[in-house]
Protein backbone atom coordinates (compact mmCIF):
# COMPACT_ATOMS: atom_id res chain seq x y z
CA UNK A 1 0.00 0.00 0.00
CA UNK A 2 0.79 3.95 -0.58
CA UNK A 3 2.76 5.37 2.42
CA UNK A 4 3.49 1.89 3.71
CA UNK A 5 7.12 0.70 5.08
CA UNK A 6 8.27 -2.28 3.02
CA UNK A 7 9.29 -5.02 5.65
CA UNK A 8 12.98 -5.67 5.82
CA UNK A 9 14.18 -9.50 6.09
CA UNK A 10 17.41 -8.94 7.80
CA UNK A 11 17.88 -13.04 7.48
CA UNK A 12 17.79 -13.09 3.46
CA UNK A 13 19.82 -9.84 3.10
CA UNK A 14 22.84 -11.32 5.39
CA UNK A 15 23.59 -14.43 2.94
CA UNK A 16 23.21 -12.32 -0.45
CA UNK A 17 25.79 -9.68 1.62
CA UNK A 18 28.10 -12.39 1.98
CA UNK A 19 27.99 -13.90 -1.25
CA UNK A 20 28.96 -10.54 -2.57
CA UNK A 21 31.88 -9.86 -0.27
CA UNK A 22 32.76 -13.59 -1.24
CA UNK A 23 32.52 -12.74 -5.54
CA UNK A 24 34.54 -9.01 -4.57
CA UNK A 25 37.37 -11.07 -2.78
CA UNK A 26 37.74 -13.32 -5.91
CA UNK A 27 37.44 -10.92 -8.21
CA UNK A 28 40.32 -8.96 -6.30
CA UNK A 29 42.25 -11.89 -6.32
CA UNK A 30 41.87 -12.24 -9.85
CA UNK A 31 43.11 -8.69 -10.34
CA UNK A 32 45.83 -8.96 -8.35
CA UNK A 33 47.15 -12.13 -9.72
CA UNK A 34 47.45 -10.18 -13.27
CA UNK A 35 49.10 -7.28 -11.91
CA UNK A 36 51.51 -9.44 -9.73
CA UNK A 37 51.67 -11.50 -13.35
CA UNK A 38 52.58 -8.28 -15.16
CA UNK A 39 54.88 -6.82 -12.69
CA UNK A 40 56.91 -10.32 -12.71
CA UNK A 41 57.22 -9.95 -16.38
CA UNK A 42 58.60 -6.59 -16.25
CA UNK A 43 60.83 -6.87 -13.51
CA UNK A 44 62.25 -10.06 -15.23
CA UNK A 45 62.74 -8.15 -18.37
CA UNK A 46 64.14 -5.17 -16.54
CA UNK A 47 67.02 -7.38 -14.68
CA UNK A 48 68.04 -9.36 -17.33
CA UNK A 49 68.40 -6.45 -20.29
CA UNK A 50 70.09 -5.00 -17.39
CA UNK A 51 72.68 -7.95 -17.23
CA UNK A 52 72.76 -7.22 -21.04
CA UNK A 53 73.54 -3.74 -20.84
CA UNK A 54 76.60 -4.51 -18.06
CA UNK A 55 78.30 -6.07 -21.05
CA UNK A 56 77.07 -4.17 -24.27
CA UNK A 57 77.05 -0.77 -24.51
CA UNK A 58 74.07 1.05 -25.77
CA UNK A 59 76.47 2.85 -28.24
CA UNK A 60 77.29 -1.29 -29.82
CA UNK A 61 73.13 -1.71 -29.29
CA UNK A 62 71.89 1.55 -31.09
CA UNK A 63 74.55 2.80 -33.80
CA UNK A 64 75.93 -0.88 -35.02
CA UNK A 65 73.73 -2.04 -38.40
CA UNK A 66 74.64 -5.79 -38.41
CA UNK A 67 73.44 -8.37 -35.51
CA UNK A 68 75.49 -11.53 -35.39
CA UNK A 69 75.05 -12.13 -31.65
CA UNK A 70 75.45 -16.38 -32.01
CA UNK A 71 78.54 -16.01 -34.51
CA UNK A 72 82.02 -15.88 -33.44
CA UNK A 73 82.85 -12.00 -34.71
CA UNK A 74 79.90 -10.46 -32.42
CA UNK A 75 77.48 -8.14 -33.54
CA UNK A 76 74.48 -6.15 -31.14
CA UNK A 77 72.89 -3.50 -33.59
CA UNK A 78 69.23 -4.05 -33.49
CA UNK A 79 68.40 -2.17 -36.31
CA UNK A 80 68.45 -5.27 -38.58
CA UNK A 81 65.79 -6.98 -36.29
CA UNK A 82 63.67 -3.60 -36.22
CA UNK A 83 64.39 -3.22 -40.20
CA UNK A 84 62.51 -6.89 -40.13
CA UNK A 85 59.85 -5.88 -38.30
CA UNK A 86 58.76 -2.61 -39.70
CA UNK A 87 59.18 -4.18 -43.04
CA UNK A 88 56.13 -7.26 -42.36
CA UNK A 89 54.23 -4.60 -40.11
CA UNK A 90 54.10 -2.05 -43.16
CA UNK A 91 53.49 -4.93 -45.65
CA UNK A 92 50.25 -5.87 -43.52
CA UNK A 93 48.95 -2.79 -42.85
CA UNK A 94 48.79 -2.16 -46.10
CA UNK A 95 47.16 -4.98 -47.00
CA UNK A 96 44.81 -4.74 -44.11
CA UNK A 97 44.17 -1.15 -43.39
CA UNK A 98 42.12 -0.92 -47.10
CA UNK A 99 40.51 -4.21 -46.75
CA UNK A 100 39.67 -3.25 -43.17
CA UNK A 101 38.11 -0.29 -44.07
CA UNK A 102 35.88 -0.58 -47.30
CA UNK A 103 34.29 -3.96 -45.23
CA UNK A 104 33.52 -1.95 -42.14
CA UNK A 105 31.93 0.20 -44.70
CA UNK A 106 30.19 -2.01 -46.33
CA UNK A 107 28.62 -3.52 -42.83
CA UNK A 108 27.88 -0.22 -41.83
CA UNK A 109 26.36 2.02 -44.61
CA UNK A 110 25.40 -0.51 -47.10
CA UNK A 111 24.71 -3.99 -45.88
CA UNK A 112 20.73 -5.03 -44.77
CA UNK A 113 20.46 -5.62 -41.17
CA UNK A 114 20.41 -9.28 -41.37
CA UNK A 115 23.55 -9.56 -44.07
CA UNK A 116 25.57 -6.81 -40.92
CA UNK A 117 24.50 -9.74 -38.45
CA UNK A 118 25.97 -12.66 -40.67
CA UNK A 119 28.86 -11.66 -42.12
CA UNK A 120 30.69 -9.90 -39.20
CA UNK A 121 31.12 -12.81 -37.34
CA UNK A 122 32.25 -14.83 -40.42
CA UNK A 123 34.51 -12.01 -40.67
CA UNK A 124 35.67 -12.86 -36.91
CA UNK A 125 36.51 -15.88 -37.52
CA UNK A 126 39.47 -14.99 -39.09
CA UNK A 127 40.81 -13.73 -35.89
CA UNK A 128 40.34 -17.18 -34.35
CA UNK A 129 42.52 -19.50 -37.15
CA UNK A 130 46.11 -20.53 -35.15
CA UNK A 131 48.67 -18.20 -36.47
CA UNK A 132 50.65 -21.75 -37.14
CA UNK A 133 48.31 -22.41 -39.68
CA UNK A 134 48.62 -18.97 -41.23
CA UNK A 135 52.47 -19.16 -41.47
CA UNK A 136 52.32 -22.94 -43.00
CA UNK A 137 49.60 -20.76 -45.33
CA UNK A 138 52.26 -18.12 -46.07
CA UNK A 139 55.33 -20.56 -46.93
CA UNK A 140 53.52 -23.27 -49.12
CA UNK A 141 50.85 -21.19 -50.97
CA UNK A 142 51.70 -17.42 -50.98
CA UNK A 143 55.08 -17.76 -51.36
CA UNK A 144 55.03 -19.82 -54.66
CA UNK A 145 51.99 -18.07 -56.17
CA UNK A 146 54.01 -14.20 -55.44
CA UNK A 147 56.85 -16.07 -57.20
CA UNK A 148 55.29 -16.78 -60.40
CA UNK A 149 54.33 -12.96 -60.67
CA UNK A 150 57.60 -11.38 -59.10
CA UNK A 151 61.00 -12.58 -60.21
CA UNK A 152 63.59 -13.06 -57.82
CA UNK A 153 61.60 -13.19 -54.91
CA UNK A 154 63.24 -15.61 -52.37
CA UNK A 155 61.50 -19.05 -51.01
CA UNK A 156 61.18 -16.85 -47.46
CA UNK A 157 61.10 -13.57 -47.99
CA UNK A 158 59.39 -9.93 -46.30
CA UNK A 159 56.21 -10.09 -48.12
CA UNK A 160 54.69 -12.76 -48.29
CA UNK A 161 54.21 -13.41 -44.51
CA UNK A 162 53.74 -9.36 -45.02
CA UNK A 163 50.47 -10.19 -46.81
CA UNK A 164 49.39 -13.01 -44.57
CA UNK A 165 49.47 -10.60 -41.23
CA UNK A 166 47.46 -8.21 -42.65
CA UNK A 167 44.74 -10.88 -43.69
CA UNK A 168 45.05 -12.00 -39.90
CA UNK A 169 44.34 -8.58 -38.73
CA UNK A 170 41.65 -7.35 -41.59
CA UNK A 171 38.95 -8.62 -38.65
CA UNK A 172 40.50 -6.59 -35.89
CA UNK A 173 40.28 -2.95 -38.28
CA UNK A 174 37.20 -4.02 -39.58
CA UNK A 175 34.96 -4.83 -36.85
CA UNK A 176 36.30 -1.65 -34.43
CA UNK A 177 36.09 0.71 -37.22
CA UNK A 178 32.68 -1.06 -38.26
CA UNK A 179 31.50 -0.05 -34.47
CA UNK A 180 32.90 3.32 -34.69
CA UNK A 181 31.29 3.93 -38.39
CA UNK A 182 28.05 2.67 -36.63
CA UNK A 183 28.44 4.71 -33.75
CA UNK A 184 28.20 8.04 -35.72
CA UNK A 185 25.56 9.79 -34.99
CA UNK A 186 22.11 9.57 -37.28
CA UNK A 187 21.24 13.65 -37.27
CA UNK A 188 25.03 13.95 -39.12
CA UNK A 189 24.19 11.61 -42.17
CA UNK A 190 20.28 13.42 -42.47
CA UNK A 191 22.09 16.86 -42.38
CA UNK A 192 24.27 15.69 -45.12
CA UNK A 193 21.61 14.23 -47.06
CA UNK A 194 19.63 17.72 -46.48
CA UNK A 195 22.35 19.52 -47.85
CA UNK A 196 21.82 17.68 -51.22
CA UNK A 197 25.14 15.05 -50.64
CA UNK A 198 25.05 12.20 -52.02
CA UNK A 199 25.98 9.03 -49.90
CA UNK A 200 29.70 8.54 -51.25
CA UNK A 201 30.12 12.23 -50.38
CA UNK A 202 28.15 11.42 -46.81
CA UNK A 203 30.37 8.30 -46.21
CA UNK A 204 33.72 10.37 -47.05
CA UNK A 205 33.39 13.85 -46.20
CA UNK A 206 30.95 13.22 -42.98
CA UNK A 207 30.83 9.62 -41.53
CA UNK A 208 34.82 8.83 -41.64
CA UNK A 209 36.24 12.27 -40.06
CA UNK A 210 33.46 11.97 -37.63
CA UNK A 211 34.65 8.31 -36.65
CA UNK A 212 38.53 8.61 -37.10
CA UNK A 213 39.27 8.73 -33.68
CA UNK A 214 37.91 5.08 -33.45
CA UNK A 215 39.20 4.09 -36.88
CA UNK A 216 42.80 5.34 -36.02
CA UNK A 217 42.51 2.96 -32.83
CA UNK A 218 41.58 -0.13 -34.55
CA UNK A 219 44.31 0.52 -37.10
CA UNK A 220 47.07 0.72 -34.58
CA UNK A 221 45.39 -2.41 -32.49
CA UNK A 222 46.49 -4.39 -35.39
CA UNK A 223 49.65 -2.43 -36.20
CA UNK A 224 50.31 -3.76 -32.66
CA UNK A 225 49.30 -7.70 -33.31
CA UNK A 226 51.16 -7.45 -36.20
CA UNK A 227 54.47 -5.88 -34.69
CA UNK A 228 54.19 -8.88 -31.91
CA UNK A 229 53.26 -11.45 -34.61
CA UNK A 230 55.91 -14.67 -33.96
CA UNK A 231 54.67 -17.43 -35.73
CA UNK A 232 53.92 -16.57 -39.79
CA UNK A 233 57.22 -14.15 -39.98
CA UNK A 234 59.27 -17.39 -37.64
CA UNK A 235 58.15 -20.01 -40.24
CA UNK A 236 58.05 -17.90 -43.70
CA UNK A 237 60.54 -14.53 -43.46
CA UNK A 238 63.66 -16.50 -42.64
CA UNK A 239 65.97 -16.02 -40.36
CA UNK A 240 68.55 -13.64 -41.63
CA UNK A 241 68.65 -10.19 -39.83
CA UNK A 242 69.51 -7.60 -42.28
CA UNK A 243 69.15 -3.90 -42.96
CA UNK A 244 66.83 -3.79 -45.95
CA UNK A 245 63.86 -2.37 -47.27
CA UNK A 246 63.91 -4.82 -50.09
CA UNK A 247 60.50 -7.51 -49.19
CA UNK A 248 61.69 -9.88 -51.91
CA UNK A 249 64.57 -11.13 -49.47
CA UNK A 250 64.52 -13.12 -46.49
CA UNK A 251 64.53 -11.26 -43.02
CA UNK A 252 64.38 -11.60 -39.60
CA UNK A 253 62.05 -9.93 -37.06
CA UNK A 254 62.65 -9.51 -33.01
CA UNK A 255 60.19 -12.10 -32.31
CA UNK A 256 61.61 -15.04 -34.86
CA UNK A 257 65.15 -14.35 -33.03
CA UNK A 258 63.32 -14.63 -29.75
CA UNK A 259 62.04 -17.94 -30.88
CA UNK A 260 65.18 -19.01 -32.67
CA UNK A 261 67.50 -18.24 -29.65
CA UNK A 262 64.70 -19.91 -27.00
CA UNK A 263 64.79 -23.07 -28.70
CA UNK A 264 67.69 -24.76 -26.23
CA UNK A 265 70.76 -24.95 -28.01
CA UNK A 266 71.73 -21.20 -25.89
CA UNK A 267 73.40 -21.84 -22.62
CA UNK A 268 71.22 -19.62 -19.81
CA UNK A 269 72.96 -16.95 -18.31
CA UNK A 270 74.96 -15.96 -21.32
CA UNK A 271 75.59 -12.96 -23.37
CA UNK A 272 73.70 -14.87 -25.89
CA UNK A 273 71.13 -16.05 -23.95
CA UNK A 274 70.60 -12.20 -22.65
CA UNK A 275 69.95 -10.61 -26.15
CA UNK A 276 66.91 -12.02 -26.15
CA UNK A 277 65.50 -9.80 -22.92
CA UNK A 278 67.03 -6.77 -24.53
CA UNK A 279 65.44 -7.84 -27.81
CA UNK A 280 62.00 -8.53 -25.91
CA UNK A 281 62.51 -5.11 -23.89
CA UNK A 282 62.79 -2.88 -27.26
CA UNK A 283 59.56 -4.79 -28.51
CA UNK A 284 57.94 -4.01 -25.24
CA UNK A 285 58.56 -0.11 -25.47
CA UNK A 286 57.17 -0.53 -28.92
CA UNK A 287 53.93 -1.83 -28.13
CA UNK A 288 53.69 -0.48 -24.91
CA UNK A 289 54.08 3.03 -26.72
CA UNK A 290 51.31 1.93 -29.61
CA UNK A 291 48.93 0.47 -26.80
CA UNK A 292 49.18 4.14 -24.94
CA UNK A 293 48.36 5.52 -28.45
CA UNK A 294 45.18 3.52 -28.93
CA UNK A 295 43.99 3.95 -25.05
CA UNK A 296 44.44 7.93 -25.63
CA UNK A 297 42.28 7.34 -28.63
CA UNK A 298 39.75 5.13 -26.79
CA UNK A 299 39.13 7.42 -24.23
CA UNK A 300 38.97 10.86 -26.37
CA UNK A 301 36.28 8.25 -28.16
CA UNK A 302 34.18 7.68 -25.39
CA UNK A 303 34.68 11.24 -23.85
CA UNK A 304 33.03 12.77 -26.84
CA UNK A 305 30.31 9.90 -26.78
CA UNK A 306 29.68 11.46 -23.38
CA UNK A 307 28.91 14.77 -24.59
Amino acid sequence: MPGSKAKSHPELEQPRAFKERIIGWVLLLCGLVSVVTTAGIVAVLLTETWGFFREVSLEQFLADTQWTPLFAEKHFGIWPLMAGTMLTTATAVVVAVPLGLLSAIYLSEFAADRVRRLLKPVLEILAGVPTVVYGYFALTFVTPLLQALIPGLAGFNALSPGIVMGVMIVPVIASLSEDAVFAVPASLREGSYALGAGKLATIFRVILPSAFSGIAASVILGLSRAIGETMIVAIAAGQQPRLTLDPRVPIETMTAYIVQVSLGDTPTGTLEYRTIFAVGMTLFLMTFCLNLVSHRLRQHILRGGLQ
